[in-house]
């Protein structure tokens, strides 16, 4: 048997998800769960970064209690979001992306360079907390004492191993890195106020970083741990993780962000795939995330923390099955919602404003939300085809939102395609496959999908073609202008 550790950590939770593989199959099981969120401090929302590599430490004492002495281990966290140092040690917590630093940035640097530049160097949307911009607003004085700075996972991954490095799936997500020659663009670190010599090496998804230094955490007991720089952008894990095994598939990797799109083999950086800001990411195995980043879970999310918590996410989606859908138009990528203080009123006040229905219960909140997000999933269904050319015959939802079975027939509702749900702990299992190619047991991707599609099972939503109401149609017009 060989065990093999997923640490698997997003915007709201992290977990550790054990592999022990044997005889040509795997048992799964979570091992350790933690709480994940940013907190004001110093005028900044930031990520307790020490606690997160705390955590990581815990679950690992549990796999040793568990009997597991040796294991691979891989990371994957969200993107964009850096720590600096100085002399190998973090000079300040790292600022989250949902900070508000950042709201001018895109106009300061557009003026030095137009967005038509940065697109045709990079490929990747414009989002107004990506890396570049978050360096472009860093305090100039901390970023000139910085020595280095390292991505969440590429951090996390150097605490443990001692080796510090840039994973290509979430480096690319910096708009730091030139699509075409496939290394830091020049112009654009000028841009950010950023030296090469305060960023790590490249390497490819896969990449062995070395074993865990035990040594250096006497008060953990610890397994002994071969460290691998897997997927470290989480959805580029999740993106591994879609148990398809044909050349063309569409997926969207659903959790508090919702990354709609395909996996190509090279690249589209046009016009039109700058004007509808769609991203070109580095995937796996030199491969492209051809995609678009858009809202999620993270307005539900948000509902539920401004009632306290009084509803599960199955209950409030319970609570939605009995509300008629499509009620109201929100568009929910609006940056109000972004990170308003109160969604519940945020949404509230949107339909005041429109002259709509104002949702009132948690059902119809809920249900506002996800006729919503589905009607934003059927726009980008149909700008996914016409950009990349193909034609895809089902939608993949991976991660947490695939479990959300009211959502996913709302989806396949609206854009007349099945959706296959599945699997939940997606971005974890694409980790774990990266760990399990690494390691030998699979020789490819490809082989490693095949595995994966027989080992879990899924769920398939049929379009119901008797949903055509006004609401559906009026809305879809909204969003497919």
């Amino acid at each position: 048997m060989t065990y093999h550790i997923a640490v698997d950590i997003g915007a709201s939770s992290g977990r550790l998800i054990l592999a022990d593989v044997q005889d040509g199959k795997w048992q799964l099981q979570e091992i350790h769960r933690f709480k994940n969120g940013f907190t004001r401090v110093d005028q900044h929302d930031r990520w307790d970064i020490e606690e997160l590599f705390h955590q990581i430490l815990l679950g690992l004492e549990k796999a040793k209690e568990l009997g597991v002495d040796n294991c691979t281990l891989g990371i994957d966290t969200w993107a964009v979001d850096y720590v600096l140092l100085k002399d190998g040690k973090a000079l300040t917590q790292p600022i989250a992306y949902r900070d508000k630093r950042t709201e001018k940035a895109m106009e300061k640097v557009f003026q030095k360079l137009p967005a038509k530049n940065i697109y045709e160097k990079t490929g990747i949307q414009f989002l107004n907390f990506n890396t570049l911009f978050q360096y472009v607003s860093e305090d100039p004085q901390l970023l000139e004492e910085a020595d280095t700075s390292l991505l969440i996972p590429d951090y996390l991954a150097y605490r443990l191993t001692g080796r510090q490095v840039a994973e290509v799936s979430n480096a690319s997500t910096t708009q730091l890195l030139n699509i075409h020659h496939r290394d830091y663009d020049y112009d654009l670190l000028d841009l950010a106020g950023i030296k090469t010599s305060q960023l790590p090496d490249l390497v490819e998804t896969g990449t062995y970083l070395g074993p865990l230094l035990r040594e250096n955490f006497k008060d953990y007991k610890l397994p002994y741990v071969e460290v691998y720089a897997v997927a470290t952008h989480d959805t580029a894990s999740a993106v591994v993780g879609v148990p398809a095994t044909s050349k063309d598939f569409a997926y969207i990797s659903s959790g508090t962000w919702s990354l709609i799109g395909a996996e190509l083999t090279s690249p589209i950086v046009t016009k039109e795939s700058q004007e509808a800001n769609y991203t070109n990411e580095w995937g796996a195995y030199q491969t492209y995330r051809f995609l678009k980043n858009i809202t999620g879970m993270w307005t539900v999310q948000e509902i539920a923390r401004c009632l306290d918590y009084q509803y599960s996410y199955a209950e409030m989606a319970e609570q939605a099955s009995q509300v008629s859908p499509f009620e109201q138009y929100v568009n929910l990528n609006d940056e109000r919602f972004t990170n308003p203080e109160q969604m519940i009123q945020e949404i509230q006040a949107y339909c005041r404003e429109t002259g709509q229905k104002v949702p009132e219960t948690v059902g119809e909140l809920t249900m506002c939300v996800y006729s919503n997000l589905a009607l934003i999933y059927g726009a980008e269904w149909k700008r996914l085809e016409k950009l990349t050319g193909k034609f895809f015959k089902a939608l993949h939802i991976v991660g947490g939102g695939s479990n959300v079975a009211l959502l996913n027939q709302l989806t396949a509702n609206v854009i007349q395609k099945p959706v296959i749900a599945g699997p939940g702990e997606g971005t974890a299992i694409g980790n774990l496959l990266v760990q399990l190619i690494s390691s030998g047991t699979f020789s490819n991707l490809r082989e490693a999908r095949a595995f994966l599609k027989e080992e879990i099972s899924l769920k398939e939503f049929f379009p119901d073609f008797t949903m055509e109401t006004d609401h559906l149609k009026n809305f879809q017009q909204n969003y497919y202008q």
